[in-house]
């Protein structure tokens, strides 16, 4: 059993694509966020080890962490993730997935196809509007996830993530440059690097914009718009339907669960 200090914490993770982000909670007080960027390759010991780092240059003591839960869309890091968690912090993770008590209904054809973050995602952005919502997470993929006002989880929209389209325009294309993302000037760009900055950020406002307005065609019902992730505030700051921007909207969201699963009150 793990001696705890008498602050008790709580180790939250979000496996993605790109970032592993870690945080710790105290209460309902997110105290410290870290990203480290995600390795399929990385060992238990190094995601161990980092973190323990993290720990450090915040003052804190891996005996202070008494709970830990994660989420992972990244198969060959969730074990060595939990190894890494159970060796050095001396706790075991909770792992959201199929079986996991997370009072929201999952109106899927099949719920176990809905990736762990976005389920999190929906639970944190209904329990903080109680309402309609609709939650766009800019990452490696943009997903679009839709919540009703009973709280159920009906489904979404995937689509390539900004980057993503970046990457693949310039690897397919003989002579067009690697570009910033960056906002430019104008709308019609007056050389190639301002053309490709135009198209790829207006461009991706005007489909994130349309896809809302279809998915509240669709729904029938007023909804919030919420959005997360690592691009959020660069294309939601330009958006005409997301007012609210919360980059670390899943932790939020595995807090949430934490406590709603039963291992917050042990």
């Amino acid at each position: 059993m793990t001696l705890c200090s008498p602050t008790v914490m709580l180790l939250a993770i979000d496996v993605g694509n790109t970032n592993i982000v870690v945080g710790v909670y105290s209460g309902e007080t997110l105290l410290h966020h870290w990203r480290m960027k995600t390795d399929r390759e990385r060992t238990t010991d190094e995601i161990g080890m980092t973190c323990l780092q993290f720990f450090q240059s915040a003052g804190l003591e891996p005996r202070q962490v008494c709970r830990a839960i994660a989420c992972s869309v990244v198969p060959p890091l969730s074990f060595s993730v939990e190894r890494a968690v159970q060796r050095y912090f001396g706790v075991d993770l909770a792992m959201v997935g199929p079986g996991m008590r997370t009072g929201m209904p999952i109106l899927y054809d099949s719920p176990r196809e809905v990736g762990a973050d976005r389920i999190v995602n929906a639970v944190a952005a209904y329990e903080r509007v109680r309402g309609g919502v609709v939650v766009v997470d800019f990452g490696t993929a943009t997903t679009f996830d839709c919540v009703s006002t009973a709280g159920e989880y009906l489904g979404g929209v995937i689509v390539p993530g900004l980057q993503v389209s970046l990457d693949a325009l310039i690897q397919r294309t003989a002579k067009l440059p690697r570009v910033e993302i960056a906002w430019p000037p104008r709308v019609v760009g007056r050389n190639t690097v301002q053309s490709i900055q135009s198209g790829v950020l207006h461009g991706y406002v005007a489909l994130v914009d349309g896809l809302l307005e279809r998915i509240r065609e669709e729904l029938e019902f007023e909804t919030d718009v919420i959005a997360t992730g690592g691009l959020a505030r660069t294309i939601a700051s330009r958006s005409k339907h997301i007012r609210e921007i919360d980059p670390l909207l899943t932790l939020e969201g595995l807090r949430i669960l934490d406590d709603r699963t039963g291992s917050g009150k042990s």
